[in-house]
């Protein structure tokens, strides 16, 4: 799953990047809130985490943007101020859930799932593609039923490529998914984790899932024997 953090204080933006991707969550930060807007727009995620208060534009304000410009992603507002009116506030804006600060990562996780059970739009988040599964709250993945152990990054690549299945997505896509929009990495790096994924969700079996475009990149397909 990837979720965007809209949060002004560098540190709780760090403490929430690093615990969300310690749960192989795929994490992207804006300290400001033109940039998240502009992020919230531009890009696909499954989830956005936004502070109230922010410099430039606030919380309750990009929420409205957002909804106008008809992106479903669930919102999630996080903020100190929890007077009644100013949750109703934050609902009214568009937001799907309100947690005050502080809070435990415990419960933000919790509500995170209840969030993905609801589903983001029209969207499961639960992929299945052949006899291929991946449940990215779980972060369980299963080929014919048996479990695929993962580490974080194949476990960001196959989701990348179960939401995006029969078609061909090109190196720098993926890169940009995966490892995010301000690390540079070598497309022999990509090649290599690849490679690892194809073995662990191909190698025993007839019927190849993830296949090589040359030329352009990676795809997902039902495969042929």
């Amino acid at each position: 799953m990837r979720i965007l953090v809209i949060e002004d204080d560098p540190k709780l933006s760090s403490i929430l990047r690093d615990g969300l991707e310690k749960q192989a969550y795929r994490v992207t930060t804006a300290l400001e809130g033109q940039e998240g807007l502009a992020l919230g727009r531009d890009y696909p995620f499954e989830l956005i985490l936004l502070d109230a208060m922010l410099p430039g534009l606030d919380g309750f304000s990009i929420a409205r943007e957002l909804r106008r410009s008809k992106i479903s992603t669930h919102i999630m507002m996080l903020t100190s101020r929890d007077a009644t009116s100013d949750v109703v506030h934050g609902l009214d804006s568009g937001v799907d859930d309100y947690l005050t600060k502080p809070f435990s990562f415990e419960e933000l996780f919790a509500r995170l799932r209840a969030l993905a059970r609801r589903g983001a739009g029209s969207k499961s988040l639960c992929y299945e593609i052949g006899d291929l599964s991946l449940d990215p709250m779980t972060h369980i993945a299963t080929r014919s039923g048996v479990p695929i152990a993962l580490t974080r990054t194949e476990h960001l690549l196959l989701e990348y490529l179960m939401r995006n299945p029969n078609v061909v997505l090109r190196r720098d896509a993926i890169i940009n998914a995966v490892w995010g929009y301000e690390t540079t990495v070598e497309n022999n790096t990509l090649d290599a984790f690849m490679k690892q994924l194809r073995f662990k969700v191909d190698a025993a079996h007839d019927q190849k899932l993830i296949q090589t475009v040359r030329g352009f990149g990676y795809k997902l397909t039902a495969g042929q024997l």
